[in-house]
């Protein structure tokens, strides 16, 4: 997976909220080195470095978040809404 990104590249992800597990958004964030694993690439995002894995949900842009984010939990307009 880190193959495919570059420390420096801004991306977005599909972020839960912790507090409350029914709600998600997408979020901006950054591909950085991470300063825990050297030669490993990290997400920054809220201040927190998080592995850039294959159970992150990573897209180059914000239209393919937010197509997957339809796909996943459909879209206030929709019959059968919810995200």
């Amino acid at each position: 997976m880190n193959d495919n990104f570059q420390p420096g590249e801004v991306v977005y992800i599909i972020i839960r909220n912790p507090h409350a597990q029914n709600v998600a958004h997408i979020q901006q964030a950054a591909v950085v080195e991470n300063p825990e694993r050297q030669n490993e690439l990290a997400l920054f995002v809220y201040e927190t470095y998080y592995p850039l894995t294959e159970e992150v949900a990573v897209y180059k842009s914000a239209d393919e978040a937010e197509a997957a984010y339809a796909t996943a939990f459909g879209v206030p307009d929709q019959e059968g809404y919810y995200g």
